[in-house]
């Protein structure tokens, strides 16, 4: 887990070097958690890093879509949140940690979420992910980001050790990415040719 995070450096002739990102450390299913401790790749902690890694890519991917700054600048600070959170779970907690997951995040997720549901009120519909390239993404992001949540929840079952500012976070994170992807279907310009697909109505109405 760490290994793939950090690379090596090896010298490979003169002033020049290559980045090793096969260290053969894992071939055996075993990783190191950024507390030192050996574990088998199963072990639930390394699913919750995964999802979050996971998480984290899905949000690049809408950001490299986008062309709309306020979906580019909340992503990136989104991922540097998430670059936090990474370290809480690896390391089995925030001991020791200078930086970690706080109310302050949250209520910065908080204020984004008020923002843009103010710019693009919440549809009373079902949504059918896939009006325009962006918003998918972000659709995408959530579902994992909700995957990342019920994993958080395993391991907070098995191993108390979460801070609920973490699983709070993770939570209200989900919310403000499905807010962010219905503000993508209205204010996201659609490539030349293309148009936003039609929501699907709620059976009630």
């Amino acid at each position: 887990m760490e290994e793939e995070k950090k690379g090596l450096q090896a010298k490979a002739g003169g002033d020049e070097s290559r980045i090793i990102t096969s260290t053969r450390k894992g071939d055996r299913g075993k990783t190191r958690l950024l507390s030192g401790e050996k574990v088998s790749k199963s072990h639930l902690r390394i699913e919750v890093g995964g999802n979050l890694d996971e998480s984290n890519a899905a949000l690049g991917l809408a950001k490299a879509l986008t062309k709309n700054e306020t979906i580019r600048s909340t992503i990136s600070v989104i991922q540097k949140h998430l670059i936090i959170l990474g370290g809480e779970i690896s390391s089995g907690g925030p001991g020791g940690l200078s930086t970690r997951i706080e109310e302050e995040h949250i209520a910065q997720l908080e204020q984004w979420i008020e923002s843009l549901q103010k710019a693009a009120p919440l549809p009373r519909r079902f949504v059918d992910p896939g009006a325009n390239p962006v918003s998918a993404a972000l659709d995408l992001a959530r579902s994992i980001i909700r995957r990342l949540e019920r994993s958080m929840v395993l391991l907070e079952e098995s191993s108390p050790s979460t801070r609920q500012q973490a699983m709070s976070y993770v939570n209200r994170l989900a919310c403000l990415v499905f807010t962010l992807a219905r503000y993508a279907e209205k204010f996201e310009q659609p490539e030349p040719g293309e148009t936003n697909a039609t929501r699907r109505p709620a059976p009630d109405d």
